[in-house]
């Protein structure tokens, strides 16, 4: 079905504060898996009304950002790609990240996307225009509005880097693993990796041999499993590109092998059976027992983040790597001091701490009814209904919001549940002759107590450890507790009975 667009109201014409603006049917935020998988299948509707802003000058969002050595997706290839756009030439089983990056820049140019981007324009602040309802967007390249707002950043946009005392006197570099800076050679240099989360495995194993040492800070160790990638063969390329079945079905069956993993992380009493595996793939790999002591986690597997790795613990036991367990104390213009008093002599920091996932900043500069912030309405806890609607903030979408992050397979999937609700809504009020749509304070409620209900009991809430998962209230806000089909089923169709509609 075409979406229909409507004229643009008086309200947005020129007014005697200035004059008018380029209006849009619908603003997309970012040009990553969610802000392009919107794009597209806007276009493939018959819908030309959009427009896609982009603060950088390239597209592909944290897979244009994280060029850092050994950068690798942890889910596999046919998975981690649009079910609309698939691609049979897969090089890897796991891409890396310049595959990525070239996979989402070939689908924006296959698909007529490139047109609608602006690139250079970082949305300043996007509010709610009760009066015309539409929003009013300002970016760094210019003013817009537009009917519907989607907000594709996502949450690995925003690097986090810890507030350790004394950071600013720091002479050496310092950077985050999501801004590498290739300038800096890391050759014959004394290296304090801070973090040991999924970016750390994959590069502290590739910058080892290059560094005269390396301090490795660790606050928590990670669960790590044996990582199964593999190069794929050059006839299995070709044969997946001759038959279009074959790749489906191998997508189908990674995808049920992948939603396999869910009651290990639903159901406490299965989490042994992926400690196990980890366990002796450590006990494998680290021969020396106190250091192994010091890399065994102390919380339930899938608590934190799961990661894939063969190369990360040989790693560790070469003679130019120490394991730090104790905390930071202070930064000082060449060292680093620890909190048991030790002082390490460093002139290369490599922030590897993550990003901003339940506190985005984003959500400072999108305005709803009454000027009120995303930030606000949240007051440090995320909700939106089905991860897509927030009261107060007609017409706004929000891509893998609250409730839509994974712990044991692709957000692609739940990107393309949430595509298909936002243009069900769209059909809707096209159908309706309607111009907005606002979640119901107490729909929003009601879900949001089956989301947490479902929560508890779960590895995430009752494995024992302090994750990113968690916002500053204790909540688990960032992962959906349940398989992909259920939120498939819950996003198929969108139900007026849950929004005021006018």
């Amino acid at each position: 079905m075409m979406i229909e667009t409507e004229m643009v109201p008086e309200a947005s014409s020129p007014t005697d504060a200035g004059p008018a603006v380029a209006h849009f049917h619908v603003a997309v935020i970012g040009t990553g898996f969610a802000g392009l998988g919107m794009a597209i299948r806007l276009k493939q509707r018959g819908m030309d009304d959009f427009v896609v802003l982009e603060r950088a000058a390239d597209l592909g969002g944290t897979w244009r950002d994280n060029t850092y050595p050994g950068c690798q997706c942890d889910v596999p290839s046919h998975l981690y790609s649009f079910s609309f756009a698939p691609k049979p030439g897969w090089s890897r089983t796991f891409s890396r990240q310049p595959e990525i990056w070239d996979y989402l820049r070939d689908c924006a140019h296959r698909h007529g996307i490139l047109p609608h981007i602006r690139f250079r324009h970082e949305v300043l602040e996007a509010a709610w225009d009760d009066a015309a309802r539409l929003w009013r967007i300002e970016t760094s390249g210019g003013a817009c509005t537009a009917r519907f707002l989607v907000a594709g950043m996502g949450g690995l946009s925003e690097p986090a880097i810890p507030d350790l005392p004394g950071l600013s006197t720091f002479a050496g570099t310092a950077f985050h693993s999501a801004a590498w800076d290739h300038g800096h050679d890391l050759a014959g240099r004394r290296v304090a990796v801070i973090g040991t989360g999924a970016s750390a495995i994959q590069f502290v194993p590739l910058i080892q041999p290059e560094v005269a040492r390396l301090h490795l800070y660790q606050r928590t160790p990670p669960w790590v499993l044996p990582h199964h990638d593999r190069e794929v063969p050059t006839a299995e390329r070709r044969l997946f590109a001759l038959l279009p079945l074959g790749q489906r079905l191998a997508r189908i069956a990674i995808y049920l092998g992948r939603e396999g993993f869910l009651p290990f992380f639903t159901h406490r009493a299965l989490s042994f059976l992926p400690e196990r595996i980890a366990r002796r793939h450590l006990a494998r790999q680290v021969p020396d027992p106190a250091l192994r002591a010091r890399l065994t986690p102390g919380y339930a597997v899938g608590c934190k983040r799961i990661l894939l790795s063969n190369d990360y613990y040989p790693a560790l036991v070469q003679p130019n790597v120490e394991v730090v367990g104790e905390g930071i104390r202070e930064v000082r213009p060449g060292s680093i001091v620890s909190a048991d008093g030790t002082e390490r002599e460093v002139d290369t920091i490599i922030f590897a701490t993550g990003f901003q996932v339940v506190d985005m900043p984003a959500a400072r500069r999108i305005r709803g009814r009454g000027g009120r912030t995303l930030e606000e309405a949240w007051e440090g806890s995320p909700r939106a209904y089905l991860g897509t609607t927030t009261p107060g903030f007609p017409n706004l979408f929000l891509m893998l919001g609250p409730n839509t992050g994974l712990g044991h397979t692709s957000v692609v999937l739940m990107i393309e549940c949430q595509i298909d609700y936002i243009l069900s809504c769209l059909d809707v009020l096209a159908r309706r002759r309607l111009l907005t749509a606002e979640v119901l304070p107490e729909a929003e409620a009601a879900y949001n107590r089956r989301v947490q209900a479902r929560m508890r009991g779960t590895v995430w809430t009752t494995g024992g450890c302090a994750s990113w998962y968690l916002d500053r209230t204790g909540r688990n806000t960032t992962l959906w507790p349940g398989s992909t089909l259920a939120f498939r089923r819950l996003t198929r169709r969108f139900d007026p009975r849950a929004y005021a509609l006018a």
